[in-house]
C-alpha cells in the first residue's frame, strides 16, 4: 500500500510517500519526503508542482492521499474570521485532480497531524505533546497525552487566541516578513533589552495570567488569551519606534514574552500529564532559544526535524494509521548520487575556509544537516562576515556548528541535538565567534556515528587535520531562496557566488 501524506494549499507545501501494510502499525516506512519549494524554487511555496509529484512517483503512485487538515472546518473558520467564503479554494479533491492525483482522500485535523508527526517519530513510548502554531482550522494550542499508539487531546485553545499569530504579528512589526522571518526576530532578540518593552507587550496584547498561583497552574486551564485579534498584524503598536535599536528591543521583548508564556504552558502540561517526556510540535517549536528554557522542567525533550506544517505531510499519515515512524526522517529528499566528497571538501576548507556540499539525499525540514550545506572553518575570525555576505544575510546573524557528538560537551552545555532545535551555551565563545550568538549561545548540531556516515567522516577527517571537531554549517542557499536541491541548482550556486560545491 502506497500512501501519500500532503500538506499544501496554504504555505510550505510538502509530500511524504509511505509504504505500509494497511493497519499494520509496525510496517509504516517513509520512502520520500520533500518540501515543494525545493523543486519549484519558490521560497515557502504553498502549492504542489509537477516536478515534485513526478519525483515522488519514483517511490510509488499513490493509492490514497492523507490530507493534513480538515478543509470544511477551515472554511468555516475563515468565514467567521472575515476572510470570506473559500469553499472553492479549499476543495481538495479538485485541487489534487489539477495535478493528476485522483485517489481516495482521508482527512486528519491540523493539530492531530502536528502531534503525530512529533510523537510517532520520537523515541518515547509515553510522552506529553504540546503543539503551538498560528492556526489550524480553529486550534492554536493543543496538549496531548501520548502512550504507546494512542494520542489523547487533553486541552485545546482556539483562534484568535494564538501565540503563533502574536509572534508573526511582531515579526511584521519589526519590519520582517511574517510566516517566514520569525527566526530572524529570534536572532535579533539577542541585541535588544528584553525588559524594556516586556511588560508593555505583555499587558497590551494579553489578558492577565496568575502565574504565581499554584491553583491557577494545577487546576485551571492554561488559557493564553489575546486582547486583540492579531491576524492582520499590529503595526499600530508604538509607531513612534523606528530605529534599528528600537527593533532589537521590540524583538527582545517579544521573545521574552513568548518564553514566559511557553513556560507557563509547559508548567501546566508537566503537572497535568506527568510522563516526564515532552514532545513539541507546531511552527512555534522552531524557536530553539525558547525550547532550551524548558530543559530543566522535563526529563527528556523531543522535537522532530520539521515540526511546522510541512512536517504534517508525514504526521497526517502517522496519525491516520496510529503508526510509529520506522527509521529516521532526516534525509528523505532528492538524491544526488555519489560518494560523500570528504577529501575535496577538506582541501577546499584548508585553502579558502568555505565550501559547499550537495550530496546524497536532501534533508527534510528547514535546516541543512550536512547534505545540502555551506561549510566553513569556525576558527577564522572573518568567516562569519564572509558567509553572511555570500548568503545576503544581515551581518548580526551567527551560524550554527556541526560537531562530533563525543566532543560536544567539551565545547557546549546541554541541551543539544541532531536537528538544531535548541541553543546551547558555548564554553569558548571568544575562540569561535562565527558560531556563537551575542548572548554566548550556539544552535548546535551533534553528529553521531550512524545517522549520516558521509558527514561524520568529513568531521572526523577535519578533526584529524586540524584538532577542531566542528565546522560552521549553514544551508546551501541565499536569503529568500530555497536550499539547493539537485546538481543543476548546485552548479548554479557555485557559478553565481564563486564558491566550490562538491
Amino acid at each position: 500500500m502506497i500512501s501519500w501524506g500532503i500538506s499544501a494549499n496554504s504555505h510550505d507545501a510538502a509530500i511524504a510517500v509511505f509504504r505500509h501494510q494497511q493497519w499494520n502499525q509496525d510496517s509504516t516506512e517513509l520512502l520520500f519526503a520533500s518540501h515543494a519549494e525545493r523543486f519549484s524554487g519558490i521560497k515557502n511555496d504553498a502549492h504542489l508542482n509537477d516536478d515534485l509529484i513526478a519525483y515522488a512517483k519514483q517511490y510509488g503512485d499513490p493509492e490514497e492521499v492523507i490530507w493534513y487538515e480538515k478543509p470544511v472546518k477551515k472554511t468555516l473558520r475563515q468565514m467567521t474570521s472575515g476572510q470570506g467564503w473559500n469553499f472553492k479554494e479549499n476543495n481538495i479533491k479538485k485541487y489534487l485532480k489539477s495535478f493528476g492525483i485522483n485517489v481516495p482522500i482521508r482527512y486528519v485535523s491540523h493539530h492531530h497531524s502536528h502531534a503525530a508527526s512529533a510523537y510517532y517519530s520520537s523515541p518515547f513510548k509515553e510522552a506529553t505533546v504540546v503543539c503551538i502554531d498560528s492556526i489550524g482550522e480553529y486550534e492554536t494550542l493543543s496538549i496531548w497525552d501520548a502512550k504507546d499508539s494512542n494520542l489523547k487531546r487533553i486541552y485545546s485553545q482556539s483562534y484568535p487566541n494564538s501565540l503563533g499569530l502574536f509572534y508573526s504579528a511582531m515579526t511584521q512589526r519589526v519590519g520582517l516578513k511574517p510566516n517566514e522571518d520569525e527566526y530572524i526576530l529570534m536572532g535579533m532578540a539577542g541585541y535588544g533589552n528584553s525588559i524594556k518593552y516586556f511588560y508593555d507587550i505583555l499587558h497590551t496584547f494579553f489578558h492577565p495570567i496568575d502565574d504565581d498561583s499554584l491553583i491557577q497552574i494545577f487546576f485551571n486551564k492554561p488559557k493564553v488569551k489575546l486582547k486583540h485579534n492579531l491576524h492582520k498584524g499590529c503595526k499600530w503598536w508604538k509607531p513612534e519606534l523606528t530605529s534599528e535599536q528600537d527593533m532589537f528591543d521590540i524583538a527582545a521583548g517579544t521573545q521574552a514574552v513568548y518564553e514566559y508564556l511557553l513556560k507557563y504552558i509547559s508548567n501546566w502540561a508537566r503537572w497535568k500529564s506527568p510522563s516526564g517526556n515532552l514532545v513539541l510540535s507546531g511552527g512555534c517549536a522552531l524557536n530553539c532559544s525558547a525550547n532550551s528554557k524548558l530543559k530543566s522542567d522535563w526529563n527528556n525533550i523531543w522535537i522532530p526535524p520539521d515540526p511546522s506544517d510541512a512536517g504534517s505531510a508525514i504526521g497526517c499519515v502517522l496519525a491516520y494509521y496510529e503508526s510509529r515512524l520506522q527509521g529516521n526522517n532526516l534525509y528523505t529528499g532528492y538524491n544526488i548520487e555519489g560518494d560523500y566528497p570528504v577529501e575535496e571538501t577538506i582541501s577546499e576548507l584548508k585553502k579558502t575556509g568555505i565550501v559547499g556540499v550537495a550530496n546524497g539525499r536532501a534533508e527534510f525540514g528547514p535546516r541543512a544537516l550536512g547534505n545540502r550545506s555551506l561549510l566553513a572553518d569556525p576558527r577564522r575570525s572573518d568567516i562569519k562576515d564572509k558567509v553572511n555576505e555570500i548568503k545576503r544575510r544581515q551581518k548580526f546573524r551567527p551560524f550554527a556548528p556541526a560537531i562530533l557528538e563525543e566532543h560536544a560537551k567539551d565545547y557546549f552545555e546541554e541541551p543539544m541535538g541532531q536537528h538544531m532545535q535548541f541553543t546551547s551555551r558555548c564554553l569558548h565563545p571568544d575562540s569561535y565567534t562565527s558560531i556563537t550568538h551575542i548572548d554566548g549561545t550556539s544552535r548546535v548540531q551533534t553528529v553521531d556515528k550512524t545517522t549520516n556516515p558521509g558527514f561524520r567522516r568529513l568531521l572526523e577527517r577535519w578533526y584529524e587535520e586540524t584538532g577542531c571537531p566542528m565546522l560552521l554549517n549553514t544551508s546551501l542557499n541565499i536569503k529568500g531562496q530555497p536550499i539547493v536541491n539537485d546538481l543543476t541548482n548546485a552548479k548554479e550556486f557555485a557559478i553565481m557566488y564563486k564558491i566550490k560545491v562538491f
